[in-house]
């Protein structure tokens, strides 16, 4: 968390987005499932933290549309976690494949960018001393109150809320507070290209934590890195041809 928010500070809004796209909570939750409960537990909650890009895409745009209306923090922030929680009730039974799902997830992916597309903004934030510790803390405390009550609410809702997009909600509140409702909406927009990694880490859980075990894990963080690097790259070139057009409407 500390790291993410450090790199987001650096680069801007829509980079920390698309850092968070990495499963630095999730990640860890399915391999305390699978060490506590088993390959089967673990395989079923990781096509439950599939199924949460579906949500997670409906609070990132419902967030965005609430917020770019001129909407003020709190009810861009209750918008999303109303849709959040609509859709995750939805889909939290659909029965559908890892590989089916994940074609699924990346057209969704692919919509959301091109109907999200924020303005420019300066990314002026200044957070305050307790900031990081803030958001570690709570980090700690999700993951624990979701591992912890697993074998009570059942490994495909724990998967699910595993996927609360909480480390992109205080991005976005923040850099909304600091610089407007278009440098929040960049935070998820940022993320849309950050969830092809995520998707991609647990597609190759549920395929494979029954077959290999712990080593999926391995193989599951390196897809993840793999398309992490591969939307970065496709990020800075959209960034780098809207900055150019930019200038040049300029002139």
């Amino acid at each position: 968390m500390a790291t993410a928010s450090l790199i987001g500070r650096r680069f801007g809004p829509t980079v920390s987005g698309w850092l968070v796209g990495i499963p630095f909570t999730s990640g860890p939750i399915a391999l305390f499932l699978f060490l506590d409960h088993g390959a089967t537990f673990a395989t079923s909650a990781a096509l439950g933290s599939s199924l949460g890009v579906v949500p997670t895409l409906a609070w990132a745009i419902a967030y965005s549309a609430v917020a770019a209306r001129g909407a003020g923090l709190i009810a861009a922030m209750a918008a999303g976690l109303a849709v959040f929680t609509l859709i995750a009730a939805a889909v939290h039974d659909l029965s559908i494949g890892p590989l089916a799902l994940y074609a699924l997830i990346a057209t969704l992916l692919v919509i959301a960018i091109r109907i999200i597309r924020p303005p420019a903004v300066i990314y002026t934030v200044r957070p305050p001393w307790w900031d990081l510790p803030a958001r570690m803390v709570i980090a700690t405390i999700l993951v624990l109150a979701i591992t912890g009550g697993s074998e009570v609410i059942g490994p495909r809702l724990s998967g699910l809320l595993a996927t609360i997009p909480l480390y992109a909600s205080i991005l976005a509140a923040f850099a909304q507070r600091q610089a407007g409702a278009a440098a929040a909406v960049q935070v998820w927009r940022g993320l849309f290209f950050g969830l092809f990694g995520f998707g991609a880490f647990y597609l190759v859980l549920a395929t494979g934590l029954e077959t290999i075990g712990l080593a999926a894990f391995g193989l599951a963080l390196a897809a993840s890195l793999l398309l992490q690097l591969l939307t970065l790259g496709l990020l800075s070139r959209i960034r780098g041809t809207a900055a150019r057009s930019e200038d040049g409407s300029r002139t």
